[in-house]
């Protein structure tokens, strides 16, 4: 069974966000959550392995940092291309496993890192000069995932494709993510407390005053970071491939080039050539 394609409000979308998210719980959480394994090991490796002195504490903690920010952008990638492959096919109403979800990708893998990295970068200077620029292109360029992976297209024509398909709605994809961004703040928020109140009781139990966190603390703050993103991350790993439809549909009439290559080929015709289609 095919689901008609139309136009959404924000309102709609982000239920059918919902609705996805509940019905296909195990899905996502573990597109999300397996990839994210490995910058949490690479987190965790690093509370082994720090460096005791000040200074080389300094220099090998700056490196550590941006070797995790570029993993976790790559992973991202990853789980947003694997994400978009399953969205498409459960929202146009074809079954799919995780397996299958990360076999839609194989072998862009590290293409994806690299356009997530390269745009996650791009943001986050835009963030650091003012802060406004940086919003700006992460609304414009919300959609590179989900056009590079269902489109097939390369770095600067996913950017630009991205950019074209968000103009007249970058409201939308705002609210989308300041409420994703919201949620991930109080999931995490819940996880950082009990952790904060056993901190501070062993502070004050201790007999002398701390100089430096706790090791368990050091192990337990990316764990709840972990968590967080594996409930929360596939809302806005749902919502975004939604978007990608939802302004295809108002674009560029993508629910009836569907409609007439569903048509042909149940007629046994040659399919209508369509836009570039969905996995």
């Amino acid at each position: 069974m095919t689901t008609s394609l139309r136009p959404m409000s924000l309102g709609e979308l982000l239920d059918r966000s919902f609705f996805l998210y509940r019905k296909h719980f195990a899905l996502f959480v573990g597109i999300i959550a397996l990839p994210n394994l490995v910058p949490l090991a690479f987190q965790l490796i690093g509370v082994a392995v720090r460096p005791r002195t000040t200074a080389a504490f300094t220099a090998a903690s700056f490196l550590w940092l941006l070797g995790s920010f570029v993993l976790y952008l790559g992973v991202m990638g990853l789980s947003q291309g694997a994400a978009a492959v399953a969205v498409s096919k459960v929202h146009l109403g074809t079954a799919t496993t995780i397996s299958e979800a990360f076999a839609g990708i194989k072998g862009r893998m590290l293409y994806l890192a690299l356009i997530m990295n390269l745009v996650g970068f791009s943001v986050s200077i835009g963030l650091v000069l003012l802060i406004v620029p940086g919003v700006i292109l992460a609304l414009m360029w919300a959609l590179t995932i989900p056009v590079a992976v269902l489109e097939n297209k390369g770095l600067f024509d996913s950017v630009s494709r991205s950019a074209e398909l968000t103009k007249g709605s970058r409201g939308r994809v705002f609210m989308i993510y300041f409420l994703c961004l919201i949620l991930m703040y109080i999931v995490y928020v819940l996880w950082e407390i009990p952790i904060l109140a056993a901190l501070g009781v062993f502070a004050r139990s201790g007999p002398r005053p701390m100089t430096a966190l706790p090791t368990w603390t050091q192990i337990a703050f990316p764990v709840g970071a972990f968590l967080s993103q594996c409930l929360v991350r596939p809302l806005l790993s749902i919502a975004l491939p939604l978007v990608y439809y939802d302004q295809r549909v108002r674009k560029e009439a993508f629910d009836l080039q569907l409609m007439m290559s569903t048509l042909d080929s149940a007629q046994g015709g040659t399919p209508t050539p369509a836009a570039p289609s969905a996995v």
